[in-house]
């Protein structure tokens, strides 16, 4: 069960900091970037924090004729002010793609652009509807979430934070899956069930895992705390804390050094 204490981050302040770093970037982009200073200003410039902007960059991303700007901006503002920790996860899924991935080079830049935090921002949203139970709005984001992200994320499903999706086009995860905190997962990761059983039927990833592109992790299966799956592996079975499998199906191949979703390194030891 993915640990309550766990959920949020611990850095105070952390979403208010985030918050300082995108505005100057944001700032000094627009004075190199004439033409983006529309959308900068709309997004950022005329913002006063996080939630905000998160706001209005997923309501451009996601209005469509089912339901508009106008419609989704409140929506989603009064959906972060009805659960404020969201903010703080989105704030520390923001921090790990900085720290994580190479090409990026400030939180603006994953809040414009990239869709897989754009992405998990969009199933924080439908998580709090579906724990609202108001099941049709949730699956609504998810099927648009889907459909303009390629990343196909359960409303139901439970996640925690610094959480990196690198590039996530072809991410799918099931709506009884569990993943943990400071976890980072590449394109292409299936965390699906297996047959038509009900219940608990879908992976449980723990806090520190690297899972490379195009795994597949199948069934109530438990991927161990800073374990590392090898790309393009199929897992079926549990995967020991502190090792590395990889194979179809998967099999322990190594021990996994570290935290492996931290450092990023795909060697199978």
């Amino acid at each position: 069960m993915l640990r309550p204490d766990k959920m949020v981050p611990q850095e105070a302040d952390l979403a208010t900091r985030i918050w300082a770093d995108i505005y100057a970037a944001a700032e000094s982009a627009a004075e190199q970037e004439p033409k983006l200073t529309g959308l900068l200003d709309d997004v950022v410039l005329s913002r006063n924090k996080l939630g905000t902007a998160v706001s209005v960059r997923l309501a451009r991303k996601l209005s469509r004729r089912d339901i508009g700007r106008d419609d989704l901006e409140p929506l989603i503002r009064s959906l972060l002010k009805s659960d404020p920790m969201v903010v703080d996860m989105m704030a520390a899924d923001l921090k790990a793609v900085v720290e994580r991935d190479a090409a990026c080079h400030n939180a603006l830049e994953p809040l414009m652009f990239f869709k897989g935090f754009h992405a998990l921002a969009t199933y924080r949203l439908a998580h709090i509807l579906w724990k609202q139970k108001r099941y049709m709005l949730a699956l609504l984001f998810q099927s648009v979430g889907s459909e303009v992200f390629g990343i196909d994320i359960h409303p139901a499903a439970r996640i925690g934070c610094g959480v990196l999706l690198d590039h996530g086009t072809g991410f799918v995860v099931g709506e009884t899956a569990i993943i943990e905190n400071d976890v980072s997962l590449f394109h292409e990761v299936t965390l699906g069930g297996t047959g038509k059983e009900e219940g608990d039927r879908h992976p449980v990833v723990r806090s520190g895992v690297l899972i490379g592109a195009g795994a597949k992790v199948l069934g109530r299966v438990e991927v161990g705390e800073c374990a590392k799956v090898a790309a393009s592996s199929v897992v079926l079975s549990d995967v020991r804390p502190h090792t590395t499998v990889a194979g179809i199906p998967a099999v322990e191949v190594g021990a996994a050094v570290g935290e492996p979703a931290l450092f990023m390194q795909h060697c199978l030891s």
